[in-house]
């Protein structure tokens, strides 16, 4: 399969481009390393990544952010960052996208634990993994072809775990190699509308 894989200089892309570089072509993209560059925030770069790629299996997203902060503190700009990038960045792939995929061709988004466990300062993130699993479902019910779309929501990953624990106090971290398990059941799998929780 030729697979493109945003995202994949991060410690989850790394090890998503690992296992699934086994036995596919995959085309790593980002905003600042890869074989192509790409802003999700910008309609016209996403569009002009697709043309650069041409026809493709698989698109696989591990990248976007968020806000952390107080709730107490938070201004409505500050939201729309994660809405812009990490929301919208992701339906951008999949609206521009799914016009690039073969037949039968499959689409992976990213969220994270928050979406179900929420912590302090994040409610930024909860909204937003939450609205992309949303997103996910609703679009894997209107996508012809026989075109897939699943999420993987892993928890906060061990290889980040000494920088981020005491954000996470009880909750258990996994190796990004085990949530790469799961993003290769999606692509390489049957199933739809699903999300891949690894926690």
């Amino acid at each position: 399969m030729k697979i493109l894989l945003v995202g994949a200089s991060g410690t989850l892309g790394r090890a998503v481009a690992a296992n699934l570089g086994e036995r596919h072509a995959v085309i790593g993209a980002g905003r600042s390393s890869g074989d192509h560059r790409v802003d999700l925030r910008d309609e016209a770069s996403v569009r002009a990544l697709f043309d650069a790629t041409g026809p493709l299996d698989a698109i696989v997203a591990t990248t976007g952010s968020v806000h952390f902060g107080p709730l107490a503190g938070m201004t409505a700009a500050q939201f729309d960052q994660g809405l812009q990038d990490k929301l919208l960045g992701q339906v951008r792939l999949v609206l521009i996208g799914q016009h690039h995929l073969r037949d039968a061709g499959s689409i992976t988004l990213t969220t994270g634990i928050l979406a179900d466990q929420p912590i302090r300062l994040g409610a930024n993130a909860t909204a937003v993994n939450a609205a992309i699993e949303g997103f996910a479902r609703a679009a894997a019910c209107e996508l012809p072809r026989g075109l897939r779309i699943n999420v993987v929501s892993p928890s906060v990953l061990a290889e980040a775990w000494d920088a981020y624990r005491d954000f996470f106090p009880g909750f258990e971290a996994v190796p990004a190699a085990r949530a790469a398990l799961a993003y290769q059941r999606s692509v390489e799998g049957v199933q739809t509308g699903q999300v891949y929780k690894v926690w």
